[in-house]
């Protein structure tokens, strides 16, 4: 089968867990050349699609057909073996297609169409280039180890690299990808999309990352909520994902309103009948039976018009998202609320870090995986205590913490639901500075572009930890602060925060 031939097709997918329905009316189709982005809160099925896909589950109705062979990175992979058995995995097919190559050589003047077979085979896979590509992948996405190290002393993100590592090296016709970004430093992000881009092959990937979306999707499958309850495509990338969602819900906004609206005004008329049908119909005193008994009806009959017109008119919409807005915060531009001197901690953070936060500032802090974003972040709120350096928090109350993940777990929920529920705590609370880390984990694309203008437009102080590139870019005229991993000389604060 050659690549071109290759498809995967689902069809009018539903899927239900338990009493719950994951989705319904889900289909895609994935040819040669397709790259589609799934996009969608935490809890709205994403991952369980991909288990779908590749048959670990049988949805409740509909069906997946699949031509062509399907690889799948998962979160978290497995850990049996070793690297050196994963590299092998990887270029066996090439292995025993130049294998067959050599042996159809020897006899091609018996059996010229095996050789013609067998060279093309080798060729779909690039055969001799098998190699090169899994070593370079490997060294592209920080998992060069050695081949003799077990998979499962390795962490979660070094297994997931070489797992993918290994996938962009094969050619499998389709890639299915879940959150391939959460575990890939800057120039490993930059390989990989440029390897999904050049695929000959079909991708699909679920990913919460703007920047990889805008840089990949072809289309855009969209598992956030709908009207209708059922899953949107979106073509033309990105900018067609968002000019459509954002018609979407301006859409489903407005006829909600005015369902609401219709149905308050159709009570209202109703609870007046009813009242007049118990007291205001009845005529002065002294008026006769007769006259009493000819205006019954007539206000009965109003009464069963007005209910007849509630029911007819129902809201049958459900209620759109919740718009992500922040209250007024108020904070004193003249003030100093957090001042921090000669900050560090003994094998987490490098210091000396210095800072000082006034009412309206903004601060970035940056540094790659391990250099003490968070750790200084727990040391700010009094959670860590340094090794060296003072903390200074006149009022402890108008700080606001919003950690990586939720506090609480609540099965009820989904984790977009939680971490729209903690911001809401968070502004509730009325704090003059945000001290925030990494607040866009797992609310959807359009809850987070609301959150970076409300940042923008907040009178309150923000510091700000995140990996989310999109927020990185749209927080690029923010002053930063980079630390530094241990070893690694102080950095320089870009900025004015931090003084």
């Amino acid at each position: 089968m050659t690549i071109r031939r290759a498809q995967l097709v689902a069809e009018d997918l539903s899927v239900i867990l338990g009493t719950r329905t994951i989705f319904r009316g889900l289909s895609l189709a994935l040819s040669a050349g397709d790259r589609i982005v799934v996009v969608g809160e935490n809890g709205r099925g994403k991952t369980t699609l991909l288990n779908t896909l590749v048959g670990r589950l049988a949805p409740a109705t509909g069906r997946v057909t699949v031509h062509g062979s399907l690889a799948l990175a998962e979160q978290q992979m497995s850990a049996v073996g070793t690297v050196g058995d994963a590299v092998r995995d990887t270029i066996r097919p090439a292995e025993q297609a130049l294998a067959r190559l050599d042996a159809a050589l020897l006899t091609i003047e018996d059996d010229p169409d095996e050789y013609e077979a067998a060279l093309a085979a080798a060729e779909l896979l690039d055969a001799w280039d098998a190699h090169r590509r899994v070593r370079t992948a490997l060294a592209s996405l920080d998992a060069e180890f050695p081949d003799d190290a077990d998979l499962d002393s390795l962490s979660v993100g070094q297994r997931y690299r070489v797992r993918l590592a290994c996938l962009l090296a094969g050619h499998h016709d389709h890639l299915l990808l879940d959150e391939p970004t959460n575990h890939l430093d800057h120039s490993s992000l930059g390989f990989l999309t440029e390897q999904l881009r050049q695929r000959r092959g079909s991708v699909l990937v679920v990913s919460h990352d703007r920047t990889l979306l805008k840089d990949l999707a072809t289309t855009v499958l969209d598992l956030d909520p709908t009207p209708d309850g059922l899953p949107r495509t979106w073509g033309q990338g990105y900018e067609g994902y968002r000019s459509g969602r954002a018609a979407l819900e301006e859409a489903w906004a407005h006829e909600y309103a005015t369902q609401t609206s219709r149905q308050a005004q159709l009570q209202q008329d109703l609870q007046q009948a009813q009242s007049r049908l118990s007291t205001g119909w009845r005529p002065p005193k002294g008026t006769g039976k007769h006259a009493r008994q000819s205006r019954a009806p007539g206000v009965v009959q109003a009464v069963k018009r007005r209910q007849e017109a509630l029911e007819a008119h129902k809201v049958t919409l459900p209620p759109p998202p919740p718009v992500l807005t922040f209250p007024r915060l108020h904070a004193k531009p003249t003030r100093t609320y957090l001042r921090a001197e000669g900050l560090s901690l003994t094998g987490r953070l490098t210091g000396p870090v210095d800072l000082s936060i006034r009412g309206g500032d903004r601060l970035v802090i940056t540094g790659p995986n391990g250099a003490g974003k968070s750790t200084l972040i727990d040391i700010l709120t009094g959670r860590l205590k340094p090794t060296t350096g003072e903390v200074s928090v006149p009022d402890p109350s108008a700080i606001g913490y919003l950690r990586q993940e939720s506090a609480e777990s609540d099965d009820h929920l989904s984790m977009g639901q939680r971490r729209r529920r903690d911001i809401a705590r968070l502004l509730n609370a009325g704090p003059s500075v945000l001290l925030l880390d990494e607040p866009t984990n797992h609310l959807s694309i359009a809850a987070v572009t609301q959150l970076t203008h409300a940042l923008e437009e907040t009178e309150a102080a923000v510091v700000l930890v995140t990996h989310d590139r999109q927020l990185l870019a749209d927080t690029a005229h923010w002053p930063r602060l980079e630390i530094t991993p241990a070893g690694a000389p102080p950095a320089t604060p870009d900025g004015g925060c931090p003084r």
